[in-house]
């Protein structure tokens, strides 16, 4: 199985946000590279077979932050 490419439209409103998603990602196993863009209001992640959308979806949550919308593997997928 090869890796996925998740990618989530997140409500962010200084770099302070960018950051706490940024340090989500940073500590997820199975994470092999990401870009959070506070400008696009965006986050393109790239992880390993082994990780789940739900799971990377979870962790973003957690931050307190809003997703507003989402694709996996090219897919919309629901938040």
């Amino acid at each position: 199985m090869s890796e996925h490419t998740y990618k989530f439209d997140i409500e962010m409103n200084c770099s302070g946000c960018s950051g706490a998603i940024e340090r989500v990602l940073k500590k997820m196993d199975g994470v092999k590279s990401y870009t959070v863009s506070l400008d696009s209001q965006s986050a393109d992640v790239v992880a390993g077979p082994e990780l789940e959308y739900a799971t990377v979806l979870e962790k973003i949550k957690k931050t307190g932050k809003t997703v507003k919308g989402a694709t996996a593997d090219g897919v919309a997928v629901d938040v």
